[in-house]
This record gives structure tokens, C-alpha cells and sequence, in this order.
């Protein structure tokens, strides 16, 4: 995923759209869901309309509005390719969703998500996570699948997270995160499995007996549709493309036209897949690509006038605003905020001036510190809401269709992330960042 280059000269009042658009999403499906339903489009279309041509005739940016432009379908065309090609995949599970089968299950996809990045994991193994569950489902069971294998898993490695590939565009070794992140990978994954335990436990004690005995002796390991993994592997190893232009996406898009056209009907009724969340998505994060445009370019400007740039400064700067925006542009933007900090002056300008930077960075313990508070508090703190990572959305979206009742904007934010995802966020800076 590209970032582009933000404006300097943005008018605070610019930020409104953002802020609007937030707030809607937030309060539209919980004050008027009628309303907000049939008139999002139109809401997102309306404000990034607006932000768009003022950045182009108020702002004379018209190279900004192109370059996001191309960022975000770089990013809809990942995440719909990922869901064509993993709606193609059927597995059939065994009814075995114990409290410990389930913690096996976010387990094993924590680690997935680093070999499939979190996109894809997701999307993989959702279906199967709700059928897992189908006797006993709640809002519990989608918001830890979003906070272990939509985000936290998925810091190992830079195909396990955006923010991750751009920092191994940059110029961070491929390894580097599987050798620093892991503590606070392992911390992160367990203390919110433990929680996930306490309630799932709760949850299983008290569903009747005849509830258990259907999850631990109905059904049999069953796969369908595995022809769709080479589309899968196509689509991963498209993503370490950048030349020729557009490449990356045409393989993306080709890998998409085969899944579909060569999957079973029967696989795709299985998995009662059809194009709404994708669309929903589609359309939400067209509106929040364009009106982030100016929250960006303001934090740009602003980011290197505050005083305090250590590691508790970029964990929680990062991640503060990584739980509200994008959280891959989030990551560049403090990057390149403790490049020009920590960086050598004298290698501006220079060829591979970014590896000169990333490599200065790296060296050296204190600001090699900074660097993996920007890489954890981008990845951790996605998990924060439904817009902060594009696998938050789509999870919500494919368990919504499945009729699981998921919790809206704000009771996320209230009943999950503040009591479960804060304390492990605060515990993590803690032990890691707080020096």
C-alpha cells in the first residue's frame, strides 16, 4: 500500500469532513439505523466529494487526491481479491467450540495472520470460526477474532500488517520484527486469549447441556474449494510487487476473476457469500480515504512541533490516532517523523536515503525503541475500532450477514476495547516503552 505525500497548508476546518464522518458511523446505526442504512452512501460520497475538490482548487493538491486515490484502491483491491478467493474456501468444522478449542482456534490464527497477513486470515477463517460457535455465538467471540486475528497477530512479520510492509519498503530488514516484536507479540496474544478464556468459560457454563453436547460431538473436519489457496498464494506474493505500475493489483484482480469463475456454486451457498460487506467496506473507507486527507496533513505539519519524542510518546502517538485512521499512512507518518528526528541531515537528498535512516534508526538502542513503538502501537492499537484496520470492517460486515449480533461503534469501543484492549495496551507499554 503507497502513502502519499500530504499537503502542508490545511486549513483546520478541513478536518470536519473527517470528524462528521466519523461521528456518523459511530451514532448513524445506533440513533437513526433506518436512515443510516439506505443513506451511508450517499453521506460518504457527499464529504469526500467535498474534501476532493477543495484539495484540488482550494489546496492546488490535485497529485494528493491521485495518490490517494491510488492508495486506496490498492487497498480495496487487496482486501476484495482476499475476500472473492477466501469465500471460495468451505471448511466444514467439528462442533468442538470448548473453551479451549476456541482458544486453540485465535491461537492458531494469530499465527496465520503473519503468513497471511490479517486481511487474509480474517477473511479464511471467519466462516469457519462462526460455524465453530453457531450454537452459542455472540458479540464476544467476532470482537476477540477482530482484536487477536485482525490485528494483534499479525506484528510478526511485514506481510502480517500494512504498516509493517511499509516499513519493510523503507528499508527494515524482513526479519526484524519477527526478532523484536515477539515478547510483545506473546504478551499481547496471551493476555487477551486469558480474558477471551474467562468469559468464554462464563459463557460455555451457562449454555445448556444440550448446547454442549451439539459443540463437542456434531459434524467432522470437512474442505472445500482448496484449488482457491494458489489464487491465495498469488495474491500474497503479489503483494511484495511494485513495478510495473499496477501490477500488484492486475495479479490481484486476475487471481479474484479465476477464483470466482472456476469455485463451485455449492461452495459459495455453503459459505452464504455475496458482495455486501465488501461494498459496505467499499464505500465507507472511499469516505474515510478522502477525508483522512486533511486529519493526515495536519498531523504531518503539527507531529514534529511537540516536544516529547520518545517511545511512550510515539506507542501511544501512534497508536492513539492508528485506532481513529488508517492505520498504514498512521505508521508512515510517525516514521518519517523519527527519521527526520533521528535520521543524518547529511543524507538528504541522497539515493536510498530512506535505508540510510531506517539503518541509523536500527542501530542505535534508544531510537531502535522508537521504531518498535511506532510498529506495535500501529498494529495493537487497530483493534481499537471497526475503522482503524480494513479487516475490523469486513469481520463485522460477514458476521452481521450471518445474523450474528455484533456490538455497533460505540458499545465496541465501551464494552470490549476499553476494558479488555486498554489495560493489555497499557500493560505492554509498560514493560516495553515506558523508559
Amino acid at each position: 500500500m503507497n502513502s502519499p505525500t500530504l499537503p502542508a497548508n490545511v486549513p483546520p476546518a478541513l478536518l470536519a469532513p473527517f470528524v462528521i464522518l466519523l461521528l456518523l458511523i459511530a451514532f448513524g446505526p445506533l440513533c437513526f439505523p433506518g436512515a443510516w442504512n439506505r443513506h451511508y452512501p450517499k453521506v460518504a460520497f457527499t464529504l469526500a466529494v467535498f474534501v476532493v475538490a477543495w484539495c484540488i482548487f482550494g489546496l492546488r493538491e490535485p497529485a494528493q487526491v491521485w495518490e490517494t486515490t491510488q492508495a486506496y484502491f490498492s487497498f480495496i483491491i487487496l482486501i476484495g481479491s482476499l475476500f472473492v478467493v477466501s469465500g471460495g474456501i468451505h471448511i466444514t468444522v467439528k462442533g468442538e467450540a470448548t473453551p479451549l478449542a476456541n482458544v486453540a482456534f485465535l491461537l492458531a490464527g494469530a499465527i496465520v495472520s503473519n503468513l497471511l497477513g490479517t486481511t487474509g486470515a480474517s477473511m479464511l477463517l471467519i466462516r469457519p470460526w462462526l460455524r465453530m460457535n453457531q450454537y452459542r455465538v455472540t458479540a464476544h467471540h467476532v470482537v476477540f477474532f477482530i482484536f487477536i486475528v485482525s490485528n494483534v497477530g499479525g506484528c510478526l512479520t511485514p506481510i502480517g500488517d500494512p504498516p509493517l510492509f511499509l516499513g519493510y519498503l523503507m528499508g527494515m530488514p524482513f526479519w526484524w520484527p519477527a526478532r523484536h516484536c515477539l515478547p510483545m507479540w506473546a504478551l499481547g496474544v496471551g493476555v487477551l486469549l486469558a480474558m477471551f478464556y474467562a468469559i468464554d468459560r462464563r459463557n460455555y457454563s451457562r449454555a445448556p447441556a444440550a448446547i454442549r453436547q451439539k459443540e463437542t460431538a456434531s459434524g467432522e473436519w470437512r474442505f472445500g474449494g482448496l484449488s482457491n489457496l494458489l489464487f491465495l498464494a498469488v495474491i500474497l506474493a503479489a503483494t511484495a510487487l511494485d513495478q510495473p505500475p499496477f501490477a500488484r493489483e492486475t495479479l490481484m484482480l486476475a487471481a479474484a476473476a479465476g477464483s470466482w469463475f472456476t469455485t463451485s456454486q455449492d461452495v459459495h451457498k455453503s459459505n452464504h457469500f455475496n458482495f455486501h460487506p465488501i461494498k459496505e467496506t467499499a464505500i465507507l473507507f472511499a469516505g474515510i480515504f478522502a477525508t483522512m486527507i486533511p486529519a493526515l496533513g495536519w498531523l504531518q505539519v503539527n507531529v514534529t512541533h511537540l516536544p516529547q519524542t520518545g517511545p511512550t510518546f510515539f506507542y501511544f502517538g501512534t497508536g492513539g490516532l492508528s485506532s481513529v485512521l488508517d492505520n498504514a499512512p498512521t505508521f508512515l507518518c510517525f516514521l518519517k517523523t523519527a527519521m527526520g528526528l533521528f535520521g543524518d541531515p547529511r543524507a538528504a537528498g541522497s539515493f536510498g536515503r530512506n535505508e540510510i535512516d531506517m539503518a541509523l534508526l536500527l542501530g542505535n538502542a534508544k531510537t531502535q525503541n522508537c521504531v518498535l513503538a511506532i510498529s506495535i502501537g500501529s498494529v495493537f492499537f487497530g483493534a481499537n475500532t471497526y475503522l482503524a484496520n480494513g479487516p475490523n470492517l469486513m469481520v463485522k460486515a460477514i458476521a452481521d450477514q450471518q445474523k450474528v449480533r455484533t456490538p455497533n461503534f460505540l458499545a465496541y469501543v465501551w464494552k470490549y476495547s476499553i476494558p479488555f484492549m486498554l489495560p493489555m495496551l497499557v500493560l505492554v507499554w509498560w514493560l516495553f516503552f515506558r523508559n
